[in-house]
């Protein structure tokens, strides 16, 4: 299979879709890789790098999405990417499509096979694909947070840790998976007080024995949710519905509840945010004010830990990328049901329940497609 990989192009997004080392894996499998001169730069790996692991460097996007049959990318494709998508080729991404209609829209027209990273499962039940930039986002939410919490950033002026004779920054996190659970771990070592809220009570337990009181944990009700954002200095957003557009849990009346200048920071962006008054924001232009409370809400949070995030990636798309290349989409996700779950579109359906429940559109199963 001849695979491609473009350069990023969503702002502020320094990551790449394949690593040289994912290169050199295909390239041993007997596939070729054409990879978009300067597509590795952000995350510092430079076209020496892929031409050594086998690659042959093309000079631009159209030239990957023309030729390849497999791209292999980061983030959604962009309008411009997507108005070269085609189908009977195989698109390997993130894709985010629940609140995003018209990309939806444009990957079905196109007749793309699209596989989304943040649908494909595993056997415990988790999101393989997904994990990796879950737990760089959950470790990056106390850090940005705490930027945020700068008083010439417009927050409350709260150190995280304190200082002796000064308490440190109360801090609640809004779901106990991946990236509450990172989230969590690195605000208290951080040195602030912090509150796990989670509907599940097997995760509460495990989280209270895991960590041994290293942080408070409570049952995510409305009221204990209402009541612990009223004494928070910063509020993370860590829920996640596989697939589907994130529930809003603070609405903008709660807001008015909260300490003025106080943080929110919405990791659950990709998928819609659960804040009201979420929206997408950039690196280059992260924070923005509504009612006296500063949010943070960019959508490619691991784009700024570009190599680690990469490497981290590469290491859990590599072996079903392998897989998509040797065996051809229909009969690796036909072996891998979990790689089957990750089909979102296919010939101009969608293969997604909670995509087509989120923006009203028919779906069909992936089984419906690979049965065929």
């Amino acid at each position: 299979m001849l695979i491609g990989c473009p350069k990023e192009i969503k702002p502020q997004e320094f990551r790449v879709g394949l690593t040289p080392a994912a290169t050199r894996e295909a390239v041993v499998h007997g596939h070729a890789v054409i990879i978009e001169t300067g597509a590795g730069l952000g995350a510092g790996f430079d076209d020496a790098a892929y031409l050594a692991a086998g690659a042959e460097i093309v000079a631009t996007a159209e030239a990957v999405f023309s030729r390849a049959e497999m791209v292999v990318k980061v983030k959604e494709p962009q309008a411009i990417e997507r108005a070269m998508l085609r189908e009977g080729q195989i698109l390997f991404t993130y894709l985010h499509l629940a609140p995003d209609p018209a990309q939806t829209r444009d990957l079905l027209t196109s007749g793309v096979t699209a596989i989304a990273y943040e649908t494909v499962t595993d056997a415990t039940g988790g999101l393989p694909l997904l994990a990796p930039m879950s737990e760089v986002a959950g470790r990056l939410a106390p850090q940005v947070g705490a930027w945020a919490l700068h008083k010439a950033n417009g927050g409350r002026g709260v150190l995280m840790g304190g200082v002796p004779g000064v308490g440190p920054a109360e801090v609640v996190v809004i779901g106990g998976g991946v990236v509450g659970t990172q989230a969590a771990r690195v605000a208290a070592g951080m040195g602030a007080d912090v509150t796990v809220l989670d509907r599940s009570l097997p995760r509460l337990r495990y989280l209270d024995d895991a960590y041994r009181g290293a942080f408070k944990t409570r049952y995510a009700s409305t009221d204990a949710t209402a009541e612990l954002i009223t004494r928070a200095d910063m509020v993370i957003g860590a829920v996640l519905i596989p697939g589907a557009a994130a529930p809003k849990l603070v609405s903008r009346a709660q807001l008015s509840t909260m300490k003025p200048g106080a943080v929110i920071v919405d990791v659950a962006i990709d998928q819609g945010g659960c804040f009201e008054t979420s929206r997408a924001t950039t690196h280059q232009d992260p924070i923005y004010e509504v009612d006296g409370i500063v949010h943070y809400c960019v959508a490619n949070m691991p784009g700024a830990v570009a190599r680690s995030a990469t490497l981290a990636l590469g290491n859990a798309t590599m072996p079903f990328m392998i897989a998509l290349a040797n065996k051809g989409w229909h009969k690796a996700c036909a072996d891998d049901p979990h790689l089957a779950a990750g089909l979102n579109t296919h010939a101009g359906q969608l293969t997604n329940a909670a995509v087509g429940v989120a923006l009203n559109l028919r779906s069909v199963t992936p089984t419906a497609i690979i049965g065929r």
